[in-house]
């Protein structure tokens, strides 16, 4: 694992791996915390104008791709947060699921949190 190679490109790396391996707690680790990356990088979506406009629809936008917003940008910092946040979450619920005595799956998250600890600590 390369120190230049960045993050995002080193979970999909390992994302299409586990896959080849068919390693599912892996598969469903990186593709939740990739899907978390992405979804942290959408745009809310602006509310539409409340007057009525002089269109058929008061706050349409003409033209193709003109409702389109463009995605934000993470650096690389923000990308380690969302995905420590991921294991944070994966240790709290297995916490939970251990408290209330469901240990298979309290081990479960504990092992995908693992694959996604492995990644972000050198």
């Amino acid at each position: 694992m390369a120190d230049d190679e960045a993050l995002r490109d080193r979970l999909r790396g390992a994302l299409t791996d586990a896959m080849k391996q068919r390693d599912r707690t892996a598969v469903t680790a990186l593709r939740t915390a990739l899907s978390a990356i992405d979804n942290s990088e959408a745009v809310a979506r602006p509310e539409p104008p409340s007057a009525v406009g002089s269109g058929a629809i008061a706050g349409a936008v003409h033209g193709v791709g003109r409702s389109e917003a463009v995605r934000r940008h993470l650096t690389e910092g923000e990308i380690l947060d969302v995905v420590i946040e991921q294991i944070d979450e994966r240790d709290h619920a297995a916490d939970e699921y251990e408290r209330m005595g469901q240990l298979d799956r309290a081990n479960l998250l504990r092992d995908e949190a693992a694959v996604l600890r492995s990644h972000v600590v050198p």
